[in-house]
């Protein structure tokens, strides 16, 4: 491909993904090691009722967290939603785990508000239903603080 070609092709796909952006979303997909070393927060909690934020011309769900352990970080580093720190999700992006009111997850977040700050673009976001989890073949959410932990250094 010559570079007349290449610059038009990188052209065409700047301005398809202005059309769609989070549509257009993919990320690859990482390990749980790989997802734990990149959180900037991992905490045991529960999903609030959501909430409409408008940023701007952006709205954001913000679920308000519960959160019940703190596994990695300072779930006061996440955005607030009335003094609470929360889970924020641009509203209408594709490809988010199931969210709702209720919920109890393991979440490895990042710290800043993004489409989705959940680690590896959603894969970092583990159900916890009655006293399971499932991430991989661990079920046991000790066993998962433990493997996040290690993956981490001990930190």
């Amino acid at each position: 491909m010559n570079a007349r070609a290449a610059l038009a092709a990188a052209l065409l796909s700047v301005s398809l993904g202005g059309l769609c952006p989070a549509g257009a979303t993919t990320a690859p997909t990482l390990t749980l090691a790989q997802q734990a070393q990149r959180a900037e927060v991992i905490v045991r909690a529960t999903l609030g009722t959501p909430a409409e934020v408008k940023d701007g011309e952006v709205t954001y769900l913000a679920y308000p967290l519960t959160v019940t352990e703190t596994i990695a970080g300072d779930p006061t580093r996440l955005p607030q939603q009335e003094g609470t720190p929360a889970l924020f999700v641009l509203k209408g992006v594709d490809g988010l785990p199931e969210l709702r009111a209720g919920l109890e997850v393991v979440a490895l977040l990042y710290a800043a508000r993004l489409d989705s700050p959940v680690v590896g673009f959603n894969q970092g976001l583990y159900a916890v239903t009655g006293g399971k989890v499932s991430a991989g073949t661990i079920t046991d959410p000790a066993k998962l603080r433990e493997a996040l932990l290690s993956a981490r250094g001990g930190k």
